[in-house]
């Protein structure tokens, strides 16, 4: 008897309190439509003038909050925005940030790509579908019917036009570039070196002339002009794939045997040998610098023949510290893909990995620094099947800011 009360009471309750919460849905409802009548009502609409006269600092404060790639595809749409990319204020905000607005690319160059550049993603860890065209780097000014891309840095780009004897250093992301005639005419050179600053960049090359010692010309933005400097003789490098490494303000070298590494200062151009001694028992020389370290990368063993593949730091004592010995069985694949050529062998620093590559070989190998790993490059399925040797990798990492 008393459970069935009980129940009633319940269903009572619950009967209640649904129609009270029933009244409550249908008077805020009608509050809220009241509401957004009254607001309706009041809200003025969006004057074209009084837009027009907002303050440029307040713009450009409400614009920077946007991430830069969708302000990338805006600059058509206005020539205020198109100008405003540029500001001080606008730079300084999205070039101050620690992460990168943009990924970073490995770049390949080959002759069977026809004037195309392939690009593997290395944050995603793959190929892109769309390759880089003649039209995307070079600016619709030129008409040089053959080009070939020399070097890469900081998003900036070098190609060597034979045909108008002059170099073409363009940023793709900005979309500017500059026509640098060739020093002298006729002109032979090698080892061309971009080295790219906050400020402005270099160019650095050798030149035979018509003497048989070798004379450097540096090339800078800032002046513009070329500078020459005489009174080196060695040959500097048995492969002309290498470009000169940038640290502390010097182009560093390796000579072929006897090893040794010299430097080549930017500014007075004078030449000096790194008074460090090498590993014994080396068989090629590679030099790479990255996060303000010297690297040498450099193959051991006897007669010219090859047994591993090693790493050494320069350290602050100046002396060459090993720290790194490749596995034995990537060593080996590496060492059967140049057949102990060594002048097909060149390396540079990438986003936090040393690549080193053959140029007679369509993959790369690199070495994570950050996991302290050794990994092949996925090849590019954009190559055809059978592919001849000149294959050149490059470093691209867009930056808007680079100046040309």
């Amino acid at each position: 008897m008393f459970s069935k009360t009980k129940g009633r009471i319940v269903k009572t309750t619950k009967k209640r309190f649904s129609k009270e919460e029933k009244k409550n849905v249908k008077n805020l409802q009608s509050t809220s439509s009241s509401f957004n009548r009254q607001l309706a009502m009041t809200k003025p609409d969006m004057d074209p003038e009084i837009w027009s006269r907002m303050p440029e600092e307040l713009l450009e404060k409400i614009l920077s909050f946007l991430p830069l790639k969708v302000f990338l595809n805006l600059r058509s749409t206005c020539k205020n925005f198109k100008s405003l990319i540029f500001s001080p204020s606008f730079m300084s905000r999205h070039s101050s940030g620690s992460s990168l607005p943009f990924s970073s690319f490995l770049l390949l160059s080959h002759p069977q790509c026809y004037n195309q550049f392939p690009l593997y993603d290395s944050g995603l860890g793959a190929w892109r579908s769309v390759a880089l065209s003649h039209s995307d780097l070079l600016p619709a000014t030129s008409t040089a019917p053959s080009f070939s891309l020399l070097s890469t840095s900081n998003g900036l780009f070098c190609f060597s036009l034979p045909s108008s004897s002059s170099f073409l250093v363009c940023n793709l992301l900005a979309r500017t570039s500059r026509i640098i005639r060739f020093p002298a005419f006729p002109f032979a050179f090698e080892l061309l070196t971009l080295v790219s600053t906050p400020v402005g960049y270099k160019l650095f090359l050798l030149s035979t002339g018509s003497s048989s010692n070798f004379s450097a010309f540096v090339y800078d933005s800032n002046a513009p002009s070329w500078r020459k400097f005489d009174g080196f003789d060695p040959i500097l490098s048995d492969n002309f794939h290498q470009e000169g490494v940038f640290f502390h303000g010097c182009l560093y070298f390796s000579t072929p045997e006897p090893f040794s590494v010299v430097s080549f200062d930017l500014e007075s151009g004078k030449w000096e040998t790194l008074n460090s001694e090498l590993p014994g028992d080396l068989t090629f020389v590679r030099l790479v610098c990255g996060e303000g370290k010297l690297y040498l990368i450099g193959g051991v063993g006897s007669n010219g023949i090859s047994r591993a593949i090693k790493m050494w730091e320069l350290d602050r004592a100046r002396n060459w510290e090993e720290v790194e010995n490749m596995p034995e069985m990537i060593c080996r694949k590496f060492l059967s893909v140049c057949y102990h050529n060594y002048e097909h062998v060149y390396c540079f620093w990438h986003q936090g990995m040393i690549c080193v590559c053959c140029n007679t070989w369509p993959e790369i190998l690199y070495y994570k620094m950050s996991r302290r790993t050794w990994h092949w490059l996925p090849k590019c399925p954009f190559l055809p099947v059978k592919c001849n040797c000149g294959f050149r990798w490059f470093s691209f990492v867009p930056a808007l800011y680079a100046p040309v």
